[in-house]
C-alpha cells in the first residue's frame, strides 16, 4: 500500500517476504536472455599502438626549434587532416572496409572515423617523453591491425612533412622580410651619407675641432694683421727713404735739398710713432727708433735750404742711383707683401666666418642628425634581428630535413588482438541481472501501489483518520486456512480473517 502512508523498515521487510518471487524471477531470467543476446552481437576487435614523441636531438641552446606549437594542438590538426575524406577513402578502398554492407561511401567514412581513437598520454614530469595511443576497432582482428598500422604511418609521415613545410615556410617568410628590411636599411644609409656630406664639420662630435680651428684662425689673423702692420711701416719707411734718396739725388744734381720729401718722410714717421705708441710702451725698440729718426729728420729739415722744385719718387728714372733703385725694388717687394698679407687676411677672415657659421648651426644640425641616426639605428636593429632569425630558421629547416628535430617514434607495432573487446559477456550477464532486479522491484512497487488491502493497525489509522479508544488483542486460535487443491504462488492470501480483526474502532 505504497503512497498512502510512510512505510517503515518492517513494512519493507514484509513486502519483500510477500513479493520476493516477483523480484527473483526477472533477476534470473534476464541474465540468461542478455547472455544469449551477446552471442548475436557482432564482435569488435581493437588494435592499438603507442607512438612516442622524441625531442630534438640538438640542444635548444644551439638550434632553436622552428615549430613550437603545442603537441596537443598539432595532434588535433593532424587528426583532422588524416580523417579527411581524401585520406580515409583510399584506406577504405584498399582494405574493403564495410564492403559487405550496403552502406554508402559517406556512411563508411563516418564509421571509420568513429572507430579511430587518438588518446594522448601526459608526461610524468619535465623529463618524461609525451606521446599518444592510436587505436582502431573492426569486426576482424587482422583488419584492425592493418588499418591501425596504416593510420600510424599517416601520422608519422604527416608530422614530418608538416614540420618541414612549417620550417620552409618560416624561412621563406623571413627571407622576404629580410629583403624588405635590407631595402629600407639601404635607404637609411643613403640618407645618412648625404646628410653627413652636406653638413660635414657641423655634425655631433666636431664642436671641439671647430672651436680649436676657430682659435687657430684667430691667432693666424692676429699674426697676419701684425705682419701687415709691419709691412705698412716698412713701406712708409721705404717710401720715406726713397723720397730722401731721391731728394738727395736731386739736390746733388741741382745742389738743393728736397723739403717735400723730408716733409713726407716726417709725416710718415709721425704716423708710425702714433701707431706704435698706441700699442707699445716708450721703451719699445721700434718706438725709440722712430723717434730717433724723427729727431734726425727735423734736424736736417732745420738745416736744409729753401726747397727746390719737387720731383716724383714713384716714377723710375734712368738717372736713378743704385741705392734709389734698390729702395724702389724693396718698396715693390713690400707692396707685394702687403697685397699677399691682405689676401691672406681676407682668406682667414672667410674661414673664421665659415667656422662661426658651423658652430652657430650645430644645434639644429644635431637635432636633424639625431632623427636620422635614430631611424637608421632602428632599421639596422630590425635588419640584424631578422638576419639572426633567418639564420636560425635555416638551421631549423636543415635540422628538420635531417630528421634531427622532434619526430614521432612508433614504440610498438599495432598488435593483433586475440579476443574481441566487445561484447563483454560478463558485463552483459551483470547488466541482465541488475536489469532483472530493477524490473522486479518496479513490478513489486506497482503491485503494492495498487494494493488496497489492510494489513496492520497503522493501515487502519491511515484509512479512518479516527482516534482509537481501545485495542482488543486476539486471544483465540488462529483460523486455519482452508486447504485447496492447487496453491498458486501468485494468489494473494488474506492477511486477516473476517471474524478475527485485532482492532476495534469505537470512535464516534
Amino acid at each position: 500500500m505504497l503512497g498512502h502512508r510512510a512505510l517503515s523498515l518492517e513494512d519493507y521487510t514484509a513486502i519483500l517476504k510477500r513479493r520476493w518471487w516477483i523480484i527473483v524471477i526477472p533477476a534470473l531470467i534476464l541474465p540468461i536472455f542478455t547472455y544469449g543476446i551477446s552471442h548475436l552481437v557482432q564482435p569488435r576487435y581493437v588494435s592499438q599502438t603507442l607512438v612516442l614523441v622524441e625531442q630534438q636531438k640538438v640542444p635548444d641552446s644551439y638550434v632553436k626549434p622552428v615549430v613550437t606549437e603545442d603537441l596537443s594542438a598539432r595532434l588535433a590538426s593532424m587528426k583532422e587532416q588524416i580523417l579527411s575524406r581524401s585520406r580515409i577513402q583510399p584506406i577504405i578502398e584498399r582494405f574493403n572496409l564495410y564492403g559487405t554492407s550496403k552502406m554508402s561511401m559517406d556512411d563508411r567514412i563516418d564509421a571509420v572515423r568513429k572507430n579511430i581513437d587518438i588518446k594522448p598520454i601526459q608526461s610524468a614530469g619535465s623529463s618524461g617523453m609525451p606521446g599518444f595511443y592510436i587505436s582502431y576497432q573492426a569486426s576482424d582482428a587482422r583488419t584492425a591491425q592493418l588499418v591501425c598500422g596504416e593510420i600510424t604511418s599517416l601520422f608519422v609521415s604527416e608530422n614530418l612533412s608538416d614540420r618541414t613545410a612549417s620550417a620552409e615556410g618560416t624561412t621563406a617568410f623571413l627571407q622576404a622580410q629580410l629583403a624588405d628590411a635590407k631595402s629600407k636599411l639601404d635607404d637609411q644609409d643613403s640618407k645618412l651619407a648625404r646628410f653627413q656630406e652636406q653638413y660635414a664639420g657641423r655634425l655631433p662630435g666636431e664642436e671641439a675641432t671647430n672651436m680649436n680651428m676657430l682659435t687657430t684662425l684667430n691667432t693666424q689673423l692676429d699674426a697676419a694683421t701684425q705682419a701687415l702692420a709691419r709691412l705698412e711701416q716698412d713701406k712708409s719707411y721705404e717710401e720715406a727713404m726713397l723720397a730722401q734718396q731721391t731728394a738727395a739725388q736731386s739736390s746733388s744734381v741741382s745742389g738743393a735739398v728736397a723739403p717735400q720729401a723730408q716733409q713726407t718722410e716726417l709725416d710718415s714717421l709721425l704716423s708710425q710713432e702714433a701707431d706704435l705708441t698706441a700699442r707699445y710702451t716708450d721703451d719699445y725698440p721700434d718706438v725709440v727708433t722712430v723717434r730717433r729718426k724723427i729727431k734726425e729728420l727735423r734736424a736736417q729739415m732745420a738745416k736744409a735750404p729753401e726747397p727746390a722744385k719737387p720731383s716724383s719718387i714713384s716714377t723710375p728714372s734712368t738717372h736713378d742711383s743704385l741705392s734709389v733703385q734698390q729702395l724702389r725694388a724693396q718698396l715693390r717687394a713690400v707692396e707685394q707683401g702687403i697685397i699677399q698679407k691682405k689676401r691672406d687676411q681676407a682668406q682667414i677672415q672667410s674661414q673664421i666666418r665659415a667656422y662661426q657659421g658651423r658652430i652657430e648651426s650645430t644645434p639644429a644640425v644635431q637635432e636633424q642628425f639625431k632623427n636620422i641616426t635614430r631611424d637608421h639605428a632602428t632599421a639596422q636593429q630590425f635588419y640584424d634581428d631578422l638576419l639572426n632569425k633567418m639564420n636560425l630558421a635555416k638551421m631549423g629547416t636543415d635540422l628538420e630535413k635531417r630528421q634531427q628535430g622532434e619526430n614521432f617514434k612508433v614504440m610498438d607495432e599495432p598488435n593483433l588482438p586475440e579476443a574481441p573487446t566487445f561484447p563483454n559477456r560478463l558485463v552483459f550477464v551483470l547488466g541482465g541481472f541488475i536489469g532483472g532486479l530493477v524490473l522486479g522491484l518496479a513490478i513489486v512497487g506497482l503491485i503494492e501501489y495498487r494494493d488496497t488491502a489492510v494489513r496492520s493497525e497503522r493501515d487502519i489509522w491511515a484509512f479512518t483518520k479516527l482516534p482509537t479508544l481501545a485495542v482488543i488483542g486476539f486471544t483465540g486460535e488462529e483460523e486455519q486456512p482452508v486447504p485447496s487443491k492447487r496453491r498458486w504462488p501468485f494468489r494473494r492470501q488474506p492477511e486477516l480473517a473476517a471474524d478475527s480483526k485485532p482492532l476495534v474502532n469505537t470512535g464516534s
